[in-house]
């Protein structure tokens, strides 16, 4: 799943804080990949859940069609953001292991910071993929795969 906050909600009430699903990808048979607006910003995972992608004995929770999907999240400058697929629509956070791996690059993130927002994770003891690419080819995805390309890690 991923997510875009689109608007300050600290100056909205709570009807107008409620996430809004702008986007949903079919991802798979049992899966899908939502793009979110709203939902407080600076709401995240403290450590990655127990079959959070970003963790390296997660391999093959999610189909290699969700990596495509979510693939822009690593992106330079990217604005949307990678969220906690346990957390659900109702109740977007940023996903724990997205914020140690995958969020250096990522404009949404780097504005929270700025911000002062407190983004502390922990790994939880797990290994975690090095990169967004790293994950998606461990996953299933071609490491030509365009989607890949433009992975802010494929550069570095």
């Amino acid at each position: 799943m991923d997510i875009h906050h689109t608007h300050n909600t600290a100056t909205r009430g709570p009807e107008e804080r409620r996430p809004q699903i702008l986007r949903a990808r079919p991802a798979g048979e049992d899966h899908q990949v939502l793009t979110v607006a709203g939902g407080e910003p600076a709401a995240h995972c403290r450590r990655p859940c127990a079959d959070c992608p970003w963790r390296k004995d997660a391999v093959g929770v999610f189909p290699p069609e969700a990596f495509r999907h979510s693939a822009e999240t690593a992106y330079d400058m990217a604005t949307h953001t990678f969220a906690c697929h346990a957390a659900g629509a109702g109740q977007p956070r940023l996903c724990a292991g997205f914020l140690l791996r995958g969020a250096a690059h990522n404009l949404t993130v780097r504005l929270m910071q700025l911000r002062g927002l407190d983004l502390s994770v922990t790994d939880g003891g797990h290994a975690l993929h090095a990169s967004y690419a790293a994950m998606a080819v461990a996953n299933g995805v071609a490491p030509d795969d365009p989607a890949l390309a433009p992975c802010r890690s494929n550069h570095e």
